[in-house]
């Protein structure tokens, strides 16, 4: 199949960005350009020619097949534990009560958290191996083996892509290109296998029932892996309460922005409420759903980083829309409200 190059989406609103010239550095500030453009006007945007290696992608997500295929008994010998400030481990599906956003239409600039009305998915969760304050949660020796070793090395392969996009990121500000890399240099990141059952279609008739909910991310990006079932939907900038789907693309990553750097960029580029509803391009048989399987990369700061608007962003005419914040503070206090 051939790669797309940049532009060509099947959802105007979520541009397809070419990463391979700003790799080997023929066009950097072109595509750095690109990928701000696309941050500023949806917070979303598909990487073809990204340099994650397809290989192993492809391998992360059989082990996942392979990891969700156990029984119950078995998933749950590497249990999260109870509170969302160790996020580490298996969840089974209903345990994680991600913070639903649902629009006021009465104020329809704003969305406000209410109740989750369906989540329906499970998940495993990893971590850097050397993070004292949220260690890893693995299977006993003998169940899945292979599988940690698997998970820490896409997690390493998948933060070198992160520092590449953060690279990119700082040309589009035009501050130095390495402006945010000391800011992540602990890689206080959480990989993400996630698997979301099949269900009838019925289940999701309703319009507030999703297999994850309408939610923002709370880390500086997300890279995201997704099998080819589709059904993200991210909200409609220009339809308030709307959202539009942003459907599988041949080789690409979908990458966004997080709360830490919506408020490092003074909102200059939007961190995009977004949820997992009924795919649209899939057959369905005998009105089932089918399973779905997705990885997300979390991307955070460094928990020492203290988040101030990056230069350029604000000035008299255009003032800080924040106080300078901890990174750490707020990625645990958001990640407490989960659990």
């Amino acid at each position: 199949m051939t790669t797309p190059r940049s532009g060509a989406s099947p959802n105007a609103a979520v541009k397809i960005v070419d990463f391979g010239p700003f790799l080997d550095g023929t066009d950097k500030q072109g595509v750095a350009d690109a990928i701000l453009d696309s941050f500023k006007n949806i917070g979303f945007v598909y990487l073809v020619n990204h340099g994650l290696p397809q290989t192993k992608i492809d391998s992360m997500f059989e082990w996942s097949r392979k990891l969700f295929s156990q029984t119950p008994a078995v998933k749950q010998l590497a249990p999260h534990p109870s509170s969302g400030a160790h996020h580490r481990g298996y969840s089974a599906p209903g345990k994680e009560k991600v913070q639903h956003f649902k629009y006021d239409m009465t104020d329809p600039s704003a969305v406000r958290p209410s109740e989750i009305p369906r989540d329906i998915k499970e998940s495993f969760e990893v971590g850097r191996e050397d993070n004292e304050a949220m260690p890893n949660i693995w299977y006993p020796e003998g169940t899945l083996p292979g599988l940690k070793e698997a998970c820490l090395d896409f997690y390493w392969t998948c933060y070198e892509t992160e520092k590449m996009i953060l690279r990119a990121l700082a040309l589009g500000f035009h501050v130095p290109e390495e402006y945010f890399l000391p800011h992540h240099a602990n890689a206080d990141n959480q990989l993400r296998l996630l698997h979301y059952p099949s269900i009838p279609a019925s289940t999701l008739g309703h319009e507030d029932a999703s297999r994850i909910p309408s939610h923002a991310d709370f880390c500086s990006l997300t890279l995201l892996m997704q099998d080819d079932v589709g059904g993200l939907e991210v909200q409609d900038a220009n339809h308030p309460g709307g959202f539009v789907a942003v459907p599988p693309v041949a080789g690409s990553i979908v990458v966004n922005a997080g709360d830490c750097l919506m408020m490092w960029s003074n909102d200059t580029i939007r961190s995009t409420v977004h949820r997992v509803r009924s795919p649209t391009l899939v057959n369905q048989t005998n009105g089932v759903i089918p399973a779905r399987y997705s990885i997300p990369y979390f991307c955070g700061a460094d928990f020492s980083t203290v988040v101030d608007s990056i230069p350029g962003t604000w000035s008299a005419d255009r003032p800080k829309l924040y106080e300078p914040t901890s990174a750490g503070e707020y990625i645990m206090k958001r990640l407490a409200l989960n659990y």
